[in-house]
């Protein structure tokens, strides 16, 4: 259950409680018991030491100065706070593909939701513009995930299809959007939340990649109380702590199979004899498209530690 909801509580006269909705440069606007305040915080608030001063998300104590504007005095303990796009309390990341142009780019997504295991998120994939799918796409891009246990949504911001279950998925929850641009991430959220007009951008017909339209990170309300954002980054995955034993955990379909390999605690499931993994693949049991992702974040990694090549 989502804690924020919009509302908060009155801390003490000429106090409140309220959350971080949109940080542009040092102005930070914050959703309180008055409304949208928009304020600034004290200089202290920047020595934090778990990641730092203020991000979207966070829940905050504000001194209300006058009308709509206040100081941020004090930040609260986050539950988690994700560095790239800079925003916290997150619970979950709706990770969007589409068809079309830009084409399906699978790679793209499952780089996206290996830092989403990491940070420990719960993850949905959204496949958008299926009014542009050829026929049987939308099902074969479906199996891909099927053993993952991700939930998949297929959707059409043009048409409708999907929006439901899209909303169902954003209920009770702060949650992140996230995928290449192009994919149609603020169109789907403008027919979600009519009158919030978000820009969009147009698909490159050279690169057949999208331009970033979304510049900073902010949260937007629903309906039902929940908050989702649009955010620019997160497709970039640090992978510098990842060690390569340890990539298939990420990867939902891969790890039951791991203990079942014949070196077991040392295999990458590259070129190991015995290894339960690419029997799997083989056999159909994983997505060879899933298991094609997970060699090529392998590597990525060992390219960057050359000791562990």
């Amino acid at each position: 259950m989502v804690t924020p909801k919009g509302s908060v509580r009155e801390a003490d006269p000429g106090r409140m409680e309220g959350m971080v909705i949109k940080i542009v440069s040092d102005f930070f606007t914050v959703r309180s018991s008055s409304g949208s305040l928009e304020c600034r915080r004290r200089r202290r608030l920047d020595l934090y030491g778990d990641g730092g001063g203020i991000m979207v998300g966070d829940r905050v104590r504000v001194l209300e100065l006058g009308v709509g504007k206040g100081m941020i005095e004090e930040r609260f303990p986050r539950r988690n706070g994700l560095r790239r796009p800079r925003i916290a309390n997150v619970d979950r990341a709706v990770v969007v593909g589409s068809f079309g142009t830009p084409a399906p780019d699978f790679f793209s997504i499952d780089r996206i939701l290996v830092q989403v295991e990491t940070e420990g998120l719960e993850a949905v994939v959204c496949l958008n513009k299926a009014d542009l799918a050829a026929p049987g796409e939308t099902d074969a891009a479906r199996m891909i995930y099927s053993a993952t246990g991700y939930p998949v949504v297929i959707t059409s911001a043009k048409s409708g299809e999907g929006l439901e279950a899209l909303r169902e998925a954003l209920r009770d929850s702060i949650t992140v959007l996230a995928g290449p641009s192009g994919v149609g991430k603020s169109t789907m959220l403008n027919a979600l939340l009519p009158g919030v007009a978000l820009r969009m951008g147009e698909v490159s017909l050279k690169r057949g990649t999208g331009r970033h339209t979304t510049r900073h990170v902010e949260l937007l309300p629903m309906a039902d109380g929940s908050w989702v954002a649009d955010t620019p980054g997160f497709q970039q995955l640090d992978l510098s702590f990842i060690d390569p034993v340890e990539l298939a955990s990420f990867f939902p379909d891969l790890a039951p199979y791991r203990s079942e390999c014949r070196f077991s605690r040392d295999c990458v499931h590259d070129r190991e004899p015995g290894c339960r993994v690419k029997e799997a693949v083989e056999a159909g049991e994983v997505s060879r498209e899933r298991y094609d992702s997970y060699l090529r974040l392998l590597r990525e990694i060992r390219e960057r530690f050359q000791p562990w090549k």
